[in-house]
């Protein structure tokens, strides 16, 4: 369903052009995004995970077209979309969709919840329809049709997020971008949304971009899970086999820094060093100052992604080597 081939996304911070001329210096690139591919098969759910910082809600902004991409592609069900224009583009957005990260903030708190659900209707269904359709929609996320007559500010943060769902539904799509969509939450009311958008996958077929710092919920929620690092992809696997046996080092790192009972008196690995200035990221490999495994090629050459006879794909010069398993 997605294709992401070589997607890149770099912001200008440069201070003002008087403020550069005074200091002599030049234009100064942000890589959000840094040469990136993957693919989202049709009903999956596809995780990003990794620290803040990394370009995972750049990501989905670029797909959905709330950001330019400085080069690289995006290709929906076939279909190039930054090569689509006029009623072929709005066809294609509205079989996308995102569930933002704070409830909070996405939500108009001027409009009734009625008027929330049913903005994507405009246009499409006469205003007693949509009207109806709310209601059906709010039952749906485990709201009642009565509270689309309150004000966002009414519910609670669980609530609100489900309001945001059933936003999200309203236009029927078939992929949901969902930017850390439970990490606003009490751990209680987490597992009500996630387990809500579970059922809401099986009953209509849909396809999800998860995006996270969470690793116990993209365990979760993932069929397969890409691992980013300061604008790159570290590795992509099948979520079991990542959890089992992770191969890049630093997605080594993040799973062994995750609490667990069985880890209980257990020695655990802790992360050393902070994520570089992405200002000045390290030469090569960007992972390679935090990495005890890193030699003279890691800190030259910038790793590929490579695929395995397991159906990962790892960007690591020491797992290509036969240095690491």
């Amino acid at each position: 369903m997605i294709q992401v081939e070589n997607l890149k996304c770099h912001f200008d911070v440069s201070g003002s052009w008087l403020a550069r001329l005074i200091n002599r210096t030049g234009r100064i690139l942000v890589k959000a995004v840094d040469d990136v591919s993957f693919t989202i098969h049709k009903g999956e759910i596809f995780s990003l995970v990794g620290e803040s910082g990394s370009g995972k809600s750049t990501i989905g902004r670029l797909i959905l077209g709330l950001e330019n991409a400085t080069a690289g592609s995006v290709h929906f069900d076939g279909q190039r979309l930054d090569r689509l224009k006029g009623a072929g583009l709005l066809a294609q957005r509205r079989r996308m969709q995102m569930i933002f990260q704070d409830p909070y903030a996405s939500l108009n708190p001027r409009w009734r919840v009625k008027n929330l659900v049913a903005e994507p209707l405009r246009g499409t269904l006469p205003k007693a329809e949509r009207l109806e359709a709310v209601g059906g929609l709010l039952q749906q996320v485990g709201l009642s049709p009565a509270d689309g007559d309150k004000y966002p500010h009414e519910f609670s943060g669980g609530q609100r997020q489900r309001i945001c769902i059933a936003r999200a539904l309203a236009g029927k799509p078939e992929f949901l971008v969902c930017d850390e969509p439970t990490s606003a939450l009490d751990v209680s009311v987490q597992a009500q949304i996630l387990n809500l958008m579970r059922d809401l996958q099986d009953e209509y077929g849909l396809t999800y971009l998860f995006i996270s710092h969470d690793m116990a919920v993209v365990k979760h929620m993932s069929d397969r899970i890409a691992v980013m690092y300061l604008g790159r992809i570290a590795e992509i696997a099948p979520a079991d086999q990542l959890f089992e046996n992770p191969h890049h080092p630093y997605s080594k790192m993040l799973l062994a820094a995750v609490p667990s009972l069985e880890g209980v008196g257990k020695e655990r690995t802790v992360i050393q060093g902070e994520v570089p200035n992405p200002v000045h990221p390290p030469t090569g490999c960007a992972f390679h100052p935090r990495c005890p495994h890193a030699n003279e090629r890691c800190k030259a050459e910038v790793p590929r992604l490579i695929a395995r006879s397991d159906g990962s794909e790892v960007a690591c010069h020491g797992v290509e080597e036969g240095r690491l398993p």
